[in-house]
């Protein structure tokens, strides 16, 4: 891993540089997405069939072969071992707990004159999730995306998901049936966020798409959105440690695979205060990191986007947390309650040392899909609020809207919007005498 210093006086270059992601794909996978999404919407289920078996190598015919009954997805869970089906439910039911927190309530209040005004909350209809495949498959992923929409109120959701050669993850399916997902296609890729955002003969189109995917995945909902709603375009995973240098150091090395382990692009960074701690947990790193599973994709993450990097002080590192507004935030110090009011921009932030990351990935109850590549200092984690929208309401006495007439008579005509001026004075009551 690199190791860069605060008092260098190129570190602000040095980490531009490793901050650095380009979020936008290049012209070419431009253009293939704009000819997948032109062809679904002409084509319809014929053109899902053709992509998924060209780039799925899977054997459909038809898309009865892509789709998956509810039966089929209750057999998974109900063929799971024990011990994961108690996993499954017991973080599910973490999951749905606590985003029922944050459930967003209608309002109104009446003003002296008798005009009401308001917000009405209502659901989104229908919502698509995407949940990748390919390099690991994600049940989690399922849970987190799916159970706030259920929790908001959403009446149907639909799911995509690939299955390469035909590989099926049967967590996958069992955590679909545990979240009362009610339709699940083994689509992938650019073709399965253009079937949901525009409808084929088999696939509903819905109002919304969330869930993180590759790089096609990611142009598509870019290039979707407007038609329908997205979560965000989401980077690469990331993890930002802040040390006081009294953890062990074996468990910030493992904390550091623990998003290094995702994809070669997965950044993972440590910032303290004290070289010699810096050098223990890069012992630790050499030591453990041939004991991973996905040792060489961690690997290549660490050596090109991970770093441990040396602060002067808890101010500096404050300073620095805050500039990277990294996804996921661990403050590995003796006191975290104490940062918090210094922390302005971070996904998540996990406190105090016997709170690794991983535990927020899947049980711990606040949802894991979170803004990645600096985009916390304007977004928010996937919650409730993402599948809910706010009407306003509006509604006048004949004493309000004389009052009200009045003042927007005055705007309109000074804008130049006659109809609107006399549309409100029609509503004026008469002078008394």
């Amino acid at each position: 891993m690199k190791r860069l210093d605060s008092r260098d006086a190129n570190f602000n270059q040095q980490l531009d540089a490793l901050l650095a992601w380009e979020g936008v794909s290049d012209a070419a996978v431009q253009a293939r997405v704009i000819d997948i999404i032109t062809r679904v919407r002409a084509e319809g289920d014929a053109a899902l069939v053709e992509f998924s078996n060209q780039f799925d190598q899977v054997n459909a015919a038809t898309m009865a072969d892509l789709s998956v009954s509810p039966e089929r997805l209750k057999q998974a869970y109900d063929g799971l071992p024990n011990t994961e089906r108690d996993a499954l439910t017991q973080a599910a039911e973490r999951i749905r707990r606590y985003h029922a927190h944050q459930v967003q309530e209608s309002w109104q209040y009446t003003e002296a004159d008798g005009t009401i005004l308001g917000q009405q909350v209502t659901a989104l209809d229908r919502v698509g999730i995407y949940v990748p495949g390919g390099k690991a498959s994600y049940p989690s992923s399922v849970l987190m995306n799916a159970l706030p929409a259920k929790v908001a109120g959403v009446a149907e959701i639909i799911m995509v998901v690939p299955t390469p050669r035909g590989e099926i993850n049967e967590l996958v399916f069992a955590a679909a049936h545990l979240a009362e997902v009610d339709r699940v296609f083994t689509l992938g890729g650019a073709q399965a966020v253009a079937a949901l955002a525009y409808g084929t003969e088999t696939v509903p189109r819905v109002d919304k798409i969330v869930g993180p995917g590759n790089i096609y995945v990611a142009t598509a909902k870019r290039h979707v959105f407007g038609q329908v709603g997205i979560d965000m375009i989401a980077g690469p995973s990331e993890i930002l440690i802040y040390c006081d240098g009294q953890t062990d150091p074996d468990w910030i090395a493992m904390d550091l695979f623990s998003q290094a382990e995702h994809d070669e692009q997965a950044q993972s960074l440590l910032i303290a205060c004290d070289s010699a701690y810096l050098d223990a947990v890069e012992a630790s790193i050499e030591r453990l990191l041939p004991t991973l599973d996905r040792v060489d994709i961690a690997t290549t993450s660490l050596r090109e986007r991970g770093a441990l990097i040396l602060v002067a002080d808890e101010a500096e590192a404050l300073a620095l947390i805050n500039r990277i507004a990294p996804e996921h935030l661990e403050l590995s110090v003796a006191d975290p309650q104490a940062l918090l009011p210094s922390i302005r921009h971070a996904g998540a932030i996990f406190l105090g040392r016997h709170t690794p990351e991983a535990l927020g990935d899947y049980c711990a109850g606040p949802n894991h899909v979170l803004p990645t590549s600096g985009t916390a200092r304007f977004s928010s984690p996937l919650g409730v609020y993402d599948f809910q929208k706010r009407s306003s309401l509006i509604g006048c006495s004949p004493q309000g809207a004389s009052t009200l007439a009045a003042v927007a008579s005055v705007l309109a005509r000074g804008e130049g919007l006659t109809a609107h001026a006399r549309s409100a004075e029609y509503r004026l009551l008469p002078k008394a005498d």
